[in-house]
């Protein structure tokens, strides 16, 4: 069954990100920060952690469809989402080798997820001149806003989906023999 729940699910987050603007309070929004949903990209940390073992990866083949997804519809440039998602995923997967994945570690996983991703966009798109927003305005107005917003959706995402993509992990790979 996780072969139709994953994809759907990280479909329904990826969808949701397009309509997450709206649930953000019009007080907020006049401050000028910038809230960037990742609420898929979270998924898929927690997918790389808990689902996938050490020579599966199916998280890093579905950071690449989401970031190529995510490129076409929210962006100008093909790519630039499609290499940072698949690339910072590949590197959280590779560290789970190293790291036990308890909530600590998976919440400082996260954060550094989100910061490298879109620093790295916002790098790529700086560079090209469609981002001439400074360091520090960056840091405090698009960052930091960021941040807050996804973790606000990693709480919430983090005590579902852990026990379910164990289960899930259990299921798909046991039965293999793997």
């Amino acid at each position: 069954m996780s072969r139709i729940y994953i994809p759907l699910l990280l479909l329904f987050l990826f969808i949701m990100e397009g309509i997450a603007y709206d649930f953000i309070p019009a007080a907020v929004l006049q401050k000028d920060w910038l809230f960037i949903a990742n609420w898929a990209f979270i998924f898929l940390i927690l997918m790389a952690l808990f689902y996938d073992l050490e020579h599966t990866y199916y998280s890093v083949l579905a950071a690449i469809i989401i970031g190529l997804m995510r490129d076409i519809i929210y962006t100008d440039i093909i790519g630039v989402y499609m290499f940072a998602y698949g690339l910072v995923i590949y590197f959280i997967h590779g560290l789970r080798k190293v790291l036990h994945a308890n909530f600590l570690v998976t919440l400082l996983l996260v954060i550094s997820g989100l910061v490298l991703v879109d620093s790295g966009v916002s790098f790529v798109y700086y560079s090209i001149g469609i981002n001439n927003m400074s360091i520090i305005n960056y840091l405090s107005y698009r960052i930091l806003p960021t941040l807050g917003y996804n973790l606000i959706a990693f709480f919430a995402l983090y005590p579902i989906f852990k026990k379910q993509f164990l289960k899930w992990s259990e299921q798909r790979f046991a039965s293999k023999g793997s």
